[in-house]
């Protein structure tokens, strides 16, 4: 007590006495406790009720947290690495809709951040080939895959095949691919469950008109302007090569030569020696010369075929004029 009482005199703090000390410490309780039931009644008042929509998996999640548990709502974590709110969730869930989403007026936001999808990857959603080049390796490397993929899509659904090419040479002539990349696109065409539908437009000169002629029976077409062209292969440039690999290379041509007019006179319904005396030189052929040959079945008039089937022949005309045909001698 001497002790305490010289401490508080070097201090120069009043000194109170026990019963007092006590007495102040019971009313700061009082106070605080009555303070505490103020603020919880206050808080209880200010707790923000989130409006109810059924249709909204987060708003009505909200609502009923803050019914049943307001205390998440007013004590938030502090240091969570979710955002306000999103904590409540056992998993991450769509919010809303994106029809019941605000558009925004900023086209910016809605860009898409990956570019589109090329054409022929559109084209390949309808089941369509287009084969607008040279078969050179890339294009025969695209040309199987879409193949492959449309029979593992659908192997009932039909593939639409457009061809305007020529082949594996250019339009002068020239050699750029081997003929093993139209044998590889045939070989493919062949395996296949699926119908094929060819359609000539342009050109199809080469191995590109084998390709127009392997389609589905009663299935290959070709536009009214379109050409189809059948030609013997050609070989590539040898360049610097000794004699000897030349020899070596045309064995290999003559040997392509035989299996394209054997592939031909298979589709087309001509002999072997039919095709293969049409092929010494180039042989074009419109829809119509390439009709009868048998390269196509149809020719895509758009209406016309059915008008020309309802021409009457002329013998008809002349029976309807009243004109007797008297037979010569």
């Amino acid at each position: 007590m001497i002790g305490g009482t010289m401490m508080a005199a070097y201090l120069r703090v009043p000194m109170l006495t026990f019963s007092q000390s006590s007495t102040a410490t019971t009313r700061r309780c009082r106070n605080q406790r009555t303070r505490c039931s103020v603020n919880a009644a206050t808080n209880s008042a200010k707790i923000p009720m989130p409006p109810h929509n059924p249709k909204d998996p987060f708003l009505s999640k909200l609502a009923s947290v803050a019914a049943s548990a307001p205390e998440t709502l007013l004590n938030p974590p502090r240091n969570s690495d979710a955002p306000p709110f999103l904590d409540i969730f056992d998993t991450p869930k769509l919010m809303a809709t994106p029809a019941q989403v605000e558009r925004s007026v900023s086209y910016n936001e809605h860009r898409p951040t990956k570019p589109p999808p090329d054409l022929p990857s559109l084209l390949l959603n309808g089941r369509i080939i287009y084969i607008g080049m040279p078969l050179v390796p890339a294009v025969t490397e695209l040309v199987i895959a879409e193949l492959m993929y449309l029979q593992f899509m659908d192997p009932k659904e039909p593939i639409y095949m457009y061809i305007n090419s020529t082949g594996t040479t250019r339009d002068d002539g020239e050699t750029v691919g081997m003929e093993t990349e139209g044998f590889a696109i045939y070989d493919a065409m062949r395996q296949l469950k699926n119908e094929i539908h060819t359609v000539g437009v342009g050109a199809c000169i080469g191995q590109a008109c084998l390709l127009l002629s392997a389609g589905t029976p009663g299935k290959r077409f070709m536009m009214p302007h379109a050409k189809a062209m059948i030609q013997q292969p050609r070989i590539p440039s040898s360049g610097l090569m000794p004699a000897s690999d030349v020899l070596i290379r045309a064995k290999e041509v003559i040997t392509n030569r035989d299996n394209l007019i054997k592939l031909l006179a298979k589709h087309t319904g001509n002999s072997e020696e039919t095709v293969a005396k049409v092929m010494r030189r180039p042989y074009y052929m419109d829809a119509i010369k390439a009709k009868e040959f048998g390269v196509i079945d149809r020719v895509l008039w758009r209406g016309q075929e059915k008008i020309m089937a309802d021409v009457a022949p002329p013998e008809e005309w002349d029976k309807g004029a009243g004109i007797k045909v008297v037979d010569e001698f």
